[in-house]
This record gives structure tokens, sequence and C-alpha cells, in this order.
């Protein structure tokens, strides 16, 4: 049944459609009287579509009210709305300015009458739609306006166009017959523009006509004013005529005052001024009339007249907004007097000065040529020192290679603990003559916090296991930037200058980040720091109490420390309360980058790797006991050692024995014989890029750039034998390769 019916249908076609359907099924049942059964069933179906007719019916009905309500609402909404935009349209057309309103994209959207009247020729063209730049150019062309002096309609225009973009604008526009109009404009949330046009023509002429009486008030304050300065005045037009002068004037110029009229002409006042006075400078009176007969863009005159040889003057010239100018006139004889006596003095200072500065300039001198001789002294002193050390420390190492007792090991042990002790006063003597002498090179880069920090533990655990005290070091995966040398040294002198002074407790080292940084803190139970000592710590061979002895430091750790922050520009800073400990801090910067890869340092299996690899070494060293040493250690290590003193030598034997060695151990400094350098060039180009190790005390960046050029590593003096084993096993792996 539903099929019959086409749902798009109103509900009164439906409800036709039904009972005309309804309809035919009652005839059927009433005219097959035979078909008693279908003709009931039928009969059943007519009357459910009944009732279903009339249940639609009621909803049409409900639905049709529905619609009359709603229509009723729409309407009286048309009417209040139609009511409101009349209220508005009333309210804008009784304002007493002109009004309208641009949309958000500059179109008019309304206004009311009194917007541009003013202009009768603008007002036709204000229709809805109408572009606001259309509307200015409009005005721009109006009749009514006045255009300023040398203002063309278009420029006015694109100027005016320009001011609209400000989001708020307030102008006055003149127009003819001297009326004038005050144009605001306001932008409105939806981002539209209301124009507002007032008319101020009262106001301006009122304005004026105070302003005259002002003017006129202004010009007796201004007479009395110039009377009363202590500056001779005179004014002129544009014309070079005079229009205005003070009574001082004519004393200043000794010229009597009734010489001074009104229209009196530049030149004449110049003719009457006489010869007698003089110009000082570059000044003249030619140049003078010549500047006060331009037509206009005069820039400022100064110049001095002298009158006698007693008197100055100091005039200054200026143009005035008219085109005409001002001359004033000031006697400045006192100070010119004062001047010349004070420049007499001056000049006797100077000599004064000068003198002293070249008594400075030598003592500078001699205290700087005695400061690099103190460097020169230590560098060299540390040198000859650090050869001998060297040798020392190997003969050493290599007798503890050997099976021996333990008395004897532990003799061997005490003599390298003094021998290390001996190595890092040099080294700190050396530290502090670079940071002083600012020869110290940095090689800022991305360093991993824990690649410091681990191998320092393990080198002061020891020290503080001896004493009893709890060294803590809190991991940290921060890389910051850095010199990774300097700041090793910094945190070792921090580190080691704790557990020296603490007798009981812990020490503490942790890192955390502050202020977009990185802070290291290193925190001690030591017996704390007085106030009065907090700035003596510092001090080079300073320490406090005397508690240390001479094989535990000579008080240059924190000396080191705070020159070496000072450079590096890492901030330092403490915190101590006797009895209580003492905290260190260093800020560094964070950095991005990975840092680099650590050296992995070989176990003491490494001699034992090399027993087996018939390694050659060419070792060049001119120091006679220091070769002896490295060749004895090397030996007991397995590897075989072809020892020279100079690189002649060397040369002569390599060429001899037809036998090309597998590494190179060169030493820097060989005496008149060359350098490690030279000779390393020397033999790379005749047996190609054998791997090889430069040995030195000297620790100037022009070495270590010269190895760095070369790719070849710096061994320091004294030699670090793990340095030395990790270079030999390197070798060892490359000809096995």
């Amino acid at each position: 049944m539903t099929d019959l019916i086409d749902p798009t249908d109103s509900l009164e076609r439906q409800n036709e459609k039904l009972l005309r359907i309804a309809s035919a099924l009652m005839h059927r049942v009433e005219q097959d009287t035979d078909r008693s059964g279908a003709a009931y069933a039928q009969f059943e179906r007519a009357a459910l579509l009944e009732d279903q007719v009339r249940q639609r019916t009621l909803d049409l009905e409900h639905t049709l009210a529905l619609l009359h309500d709603s229509n009723a609402e729409l309407a009286i909404a048309n009417r209040e709305t139609e009511r409101a935009r009349r209220d508005l349209a009333d309210a804008i057309e009784a304002v007493n300015e002109g009004f309208a309103l641009f949309s958000p994209e500059g179109r008019l959207v309304m206004s009311n009458s009194r917007f541009c009247q003013p202009m009768a020729d603008v007002v036709p063209a204000l229709q809805p739609g109408l572009s606001f730049e259309d509307y200015i150019r409009r005005v721009s062309r109006s009749r009514f306006l006045a255009l300023p002096d040398g203002e063309t309609p278009e420029s006015w225009a694109e100027r005016r166009i320009q001011r609209h973009a400000e989001n708020h604008v307030m102008l006055n526009v003149r127009l003819i017959w001297d009326r004038w109009l005050q144009v605001s404009e306001h932008r409105t949330g939806n981002g539209g523009t209301v124009v507002l046009q007032t008319d101020v023509t009262d106001i301006m002429r009122l304005e004026r006509e105070e302003r005259s009486k002002l003017l006129d008030r202004q010009a007796q304050m201004i007479r009395a004013t110039l009377d009363h300065m202590n500056q001779g005045v005179c004014i002129f037009d544009s014309q070079s005529r005079l229009v205005g002068w003070n009574q001082k004037v004519g004393p200043l110029l000794a010229v009597p005052i009734t010489r001074f009229r009104l229209g009196a002409s530049f030149d004449l006042l110049m003719d009457r001024l006489g010869t007698e006075k003089g110009f000082e400078a570059d000044m003249s009176t030619e140049a003078l009339r010549d500047w006060a007969h331009r037509p206009a863009g005069r820039p400022p005159l100064s110049f001095e007249i002298r009158q006698g040889s007693h008197t100055t003057l100091a005039a200054f010239a200026q143009e005035m907004p008219d085109r005409g100018f001002v001359i004033s006139f000031t006697d400045v004889s006192a100070e010119r007097a004062a001047a010349r006596a004070l420049h007499e003095a001056n000049d006797l200072l100077e000599q004064r000065v000068l003198e002293r500065t070249l008594e400075l300039e030598d003592a500078l001198a001699a205290a700087e040529r005695a400061n690099a001789s103190k460097s020169r002294f230590v560098a060299a002193a540390s040198h000859d020192l650090l050869q001998p050390l060297s040798a020392a420390k190997l003969y050493v190492s290599s007798l503890a290679e050997g099976d021996r007792p333990a008395a004897d090991l532990a003799v061997l042990a005490k003599a390298e603990s003094a021998l290390v002790s001996v190595e890092q006063i040099l080294d700190a003597l050396l530290d502090i003559s670079k940071l002083e002498s600012g020869r110290a090179a940095f090689d800022i880069a991305a360093v991993r916090l824990m690649d410091i920090l681990t191998p320092l533990q393990h080198e002061l655990q020891p020290l503080a296991a001896q004493k009893g005290l709890d060294l803590r070091i809190v991991p940290s995966a921060a890389v910051v930037e850095s010199d990774a040398s300097f700041l090793r040294r910094i945190l070792q002198n921090l580190i080691g200058n704790a557990i020296r002074y603490t007798e009981t407790g812990r020490v503490l080292v942790g890192a955390r980040r502050a202020n977009g940084g990185l802070r290291i803190e290193v925190w001690d139970t030591g017996p704390g720091i007085a106030e009065a000592d907090q700035d003596m710590i510092f001090q080079e061979f300073h320490r406090l109490g005397n508690r240390a002895s001479a094989s535990e430091g000579m008080g240059l750790g924190l000396a080191i420390v705070e020159r070496a922050c000072a450079r590096l520009g890492h901030p330092l800073g403490m915190w101590s309360e006797p009895g209580t400990g003492t905290g260190f801090f260093v800020s560094l910067p964070l950095s991005t980058a990975t840092g680099r890869e650590p050296h992995q340092v070989p176990g003491r299996s490494g001699p034992r790797l090399l027993q087996d690899a018939g390694l050659i070494v060419l070792l060049v060293e001119n120091d006679l006991d220091l070769r002896r040493a490295l060749s004895l250690l090397m030996e007991k290590w397995g590897v075989s050692v072809l020892d020279v003193e100079d690189p002649r030598t060397a040369l002569s034997l390599l060429e001899e024995i037809e036998i090309t060695p597998d590494a190179l151990l060169l030493d820097y400094q060989l005496g008149e014989g060359g350098n490690g350098l030279d000779l390393l060039d020397a033999i790379r180009a005749r047996y190609g890029a054998l791997p090889a190790r430069v040995i030195s005390a000297d620790r100037s960046p022009a070495l270590q750039q010269g190895c760095a050029t070369r790719g070849v590593e710096l061994l320091q003096k004294p030699l670090n034998t793990a340095a030395l084993e990790r270079f030999l096993i390197e070798a060892a792996a490359q000809v096995r390769n």
C-alpha cells in the first residue's frame, strides 16, 4: 500500500490518495459478497487504512499549526528587524556629524545625509558598494577641497589612502571659503571602517583669533625677553631686512643703537660695522653676505669676531621657518682668555704626561721582558726537568714489569708516586705560566662529561679510599662545550683538592642544569673555608693551614682553576661554611653535539699481546737516559727497537739495513740535527705513511698545530706508559692487517 503513495507529495495529497484507496476497497467488498473471507480481509485493511489516514491527518494538522506559529513568529521578527533598521537609520540620520560605514572589503554600506554635505559634487556618488579608494579620489577632485600649497589631487589622494591603513586616523581637511572638516576613522570589530566628519570651522576660526591674540602677547614677551638677554640679537626677514633687535646688540658691536632702524638692509648694517673688526677662522665679510642673500637652505653658521686685542664675540646665525634669519652675538672674551690659559696649562701638562708615559712604557717594556724571560725560563726549566723525569718514570715502569718481591714493588710504587707528584707540580707551573702569559691555546669542542669524570674517578678513588672517604660521582649524559684537556685539569684540581682537605665523610661530584647551561658541583665534608680566606685560596702557593704536604701539591690547583675558568668563559663560584664543608661550582654551556669518542685504554694484557707481534719501532731521541729507558721498556714488551740520537743517523740506518720499521717514535727537539716533524716528513716521503708519534715536553700551540696538520698524535713528556702501550698495540694491529 505504501508503494501507491509518493512520499514527496504534500500531506493533503497523501490523505486524498488514501481516502480514494479506502473507498475503492470498500466498494469491492460490497460488490464481492460471494468471497466473504476475502471481503472481510479487505474490510480490515480498509479500516486500518482509515486509522492511518486519520493519524496522518492529525499529524498534518499539528504540522500546519506549527508552521502557522513559525510564520507568525517570523513575521514578528521581520517587523522588529525592520523597526530596528529604521531606528538605526533614524539614529544615524539624527547624528550631527557626517557618518559612513564601509565593509571589511572597503565597500560603502550606508551613510547619512550629512556625510560629505559640504562637497556637493561628491554626494551623488555615495551609493552602497562604492569603494573607499573611489570615495577618496572623488574627494581629492572635488572643487570644494582646498589643497595645500604644492599638493596635487593625485598626491593628496595617495597620502590619504596610505593613512587609511592605520587603525585610527584623525585629520583636518580644509575646504574653500575658509571652512574645515575634521575627519576621523575607526575600525569595527569585523574589520570594517566607520568614518565621521565634523564641521570644525567655528573652532578653527576661534583658535586663529586666539592665536593672533596670543601672538601679540608673545611678541611683547619676546621683546621683553630679548631686552633682558645677555646676548645681542638681530632678526632679518626673507629679504635680509632688519625686523627686530634688542638693546644689547648696540654695545656689543660698538654701534650706536640709533643706527638700528626697522627695514634696514643687512648690507647697510655690515657697512656701518666698519672694517676694524676681524673674523676668526674661515669666515669673512663676503662669505657672511653670501650666506645672508641665499634664497633658502642656509645651514647654521658659527663664527667669531675680534674687537681690539681683548674682546671676542661669538656669533651664531640660523635660518628661520619663514626663510628669514637671526644672528646672535655673545661676549666670550673671558671664556677665550680662560681657554688660552687652560691651553697653556694643558701644553705643560701634556709635556709632563708624555714624559711620564715614556717612563711607564719603559717600565712596561721591562716588565714584559721580565715576564717573557720568566715564561721562557719556566718552559725551559720544565723541559729540562721533564727529560730526566720521563726517563725515571720509564725505568720505574720497566722494573715493575718483572716478577719482583712485594717489598720491591712497594718501593717502586712509592718512587712512581713521588715522580708523579713532581710531574704534577711541573704541569701546574707550565699551566700557570701559559695562562698568565696568554699563550694557552684552547680547543673548544663538544665534550661528554662522563668521558672526563669516569677516568678521574678511577684515578682518584684509591686516594679517597686511602683516607677512608666516600668518593661518589653522579652519572650524567650531558655534553658540554669546552676544552677537554683544561676541563679535565679543572675538575681534577677541584676533586683532588676536596679529597686532600677532607679527613672524614665524603666527596660528591654531580651536574645539574641551570640558566640554560650545566653547572658542575664538587661538594666535600671538610673543615670549610672562613669568609676572610675565600679570596686568598685562588692565589699561587697558598694552602690553608699548611695541612697538605709538599708531595700533595704546592697550592697551585685552585689558581689554575680560577685562571682557566676565566680564559674559557666558565663562571666559577663557591660556598663554604667552617665546620660544615665546601662546594665549588663551574658553569658550562651545553652542546647539541654527541662529543668525541673516548680513547680506548688497553688493559694490562697489552704487553702480552705485543710479545708475538714482532713489532719494529724506530726511536729517535737525543737524550741518552730517556732513549735507554724507552728502549728497555719496549723491549720488555717484546718490541724490537732501533734507537738513534739524531735524524741523520736515523735515515742512514734505515738505508743501511734496508728495513722499513712498523712504527716511528720521534722526539721533537733533536738539537742541531733538526726536529721530529721534519724527520717525519722525510721518512714518510721515502717509506710511506707509517704509524708515528711525536714526543716532546714542548706544550706550545705551534707544535700542536704542526702535529695536527700531519695527522700525528703528540705524546707529552713525561710519557704516559698507557698511551705508549696503546700506540704500539694500534701499530701492531695495522701490521697484522
